[in-house]
């Protein structure tokens, strides 16, 4: 994993967990796996319980599923507590830094967006420790449940195939127009905080100088135009969300039908067709969780660059000279005590 991650003060901290990353993708891979129990659950019951009439199949069936939904809650509970550490030791590890270095913007540049900065970090732990990661570390599993639905039939497999290469065109689209925008608003949004804090932090001097109506004018522009490039990113992701969420309507419905089709020929069991709907889901839904966070991790990336750029600008400052402990020592010389 350390290749992946470039040179910086950030992927230096983010380096040293690499191992614990490891750790929540081996997780993760069991949780995936283990996400295949509904459609192999379903598949036996279509096929093998309902033909044999077989109660004790059934029950048997029942509760090795049962145990198994148990450890994947325990697994995603475990991962989830392993990221919340991440994040937090993260912050730890980092948050007197961009404060100091902040600190030192502020007094360089005479910059009032520190609080913006620290900001930044709140960002990049809750994008650590949330879901929109978890959508990230789902989404390369998509193959397995492909190979499975191919295993069922080329046909239900080409079908899955063609739908997870659409919504991946849906994502592509989504970053290509919502890229642009979503960068102009979070630097709009700075630029307007930063003016705001300026101006309430001198607002004796504003209002002895008269300047207030000139100010909130400059400061309602910022802000305006920070609303109108916000508006038009969410406006592009909300259609290309909603496009999404048609699609993968009309798939798993469209492969239901297909396999039905497929089941009345004889190519699959009804099994088969029950289980392959369901497996047709859990292909898509990764891509779909990923089309869904990727604001947060616009955002998050933005914040990660910022900081970055904090910190490479602002190295940290070397250790003082040392000095001894300073020692009392007092001396007096005529004192004259009277009751």
């Amino acid at each position: 994993m350390n290749q992946f991650i470039p040179r910086n003060e950030i992927a230096d901290v983010i380096r040293t967990r690499s191992k614990v990353f490891w750790t929540v993708g081996i997780f993760t891979a069991f949780i995936n796996l283990l996400m295949l129990v509904p459609s192999i659950y379903m598949l036996q019951v279509y096929d093998r319980v309902l033909p044999s009439r077989n109660e004790i199949t059934l029950l048997m069936l029942t509760l090795i599923m049962l145990g198994m939904f148990g450890m994947m809650s325990l697994l995603e509970y475990v991962r989830s507590m392993v990221v919340i550490r991440i994040g937090s030791q993260l912050d730890m590890r980092l948050n007197t830094r961009v404060y100091t270095a902040a600190y030192e913007a502020n007094l360089k540049n005479g910059s009032s967006d520190a609080g913006q900065m620290l900001s930044d970090l709140t960002n990049l732990r809750q994008f650590l420790t949330g879901s929109a990661l978890f959508a990230f570390f789902d989404a390369p599993w998509f193959p397995i449940y492909l190979l499975v639905i191919f295993l069922f039939n080329p046909w239900l497999g080409l079908f899955a195939l063609v739908g997870a290469l659409l919504l991946i065109a849906l994502a592509v689209i989504n970053e290509m127009v919502s890229k642009k925008p979503l960068a102009e608003a979070s630097k709009l949004s700075i630029m307007s905080g930063t003016l705001a804090s300026t101006n309430l932090r001198n607002a004796e001097v504003i209002e002895a100088l008269g300047m207030l109506p000139n100010l909130k004018r400059r400061w309602f522009g910022l802000h305006q135009r920070f609303l109108n490039s916000q508006r038009i990113a969410s406006e592009r992701a909300s259609r290309v969300t909603s496009i999404t969420k048609f699609v993968r309507m009309s798939l798993q419905s469209l492969v239901l039908g297909l396999g039905g089709w497929l089941a009345i020929d004889g190519h699959i069991t009804p099994g088969m067709m029950i289980a392959g709907s369901i497996l047709m889901g859990r292909t898509l839904a990764p891509i779909e969780q990923v089309i869904n966070v990727w604001k947060s991790y616009s955002a998050a990336k933005l914040s990660y660059g910022r900081l970055v750029k904090l910190l490479e600008t602002h190295p940290q400052r070397g250790t003082g000279m040392s000095l001894p402990r300073p020692e009392g020592v007092l001396a007096v010389e005529g004192v004259t005590a009277t009751p």
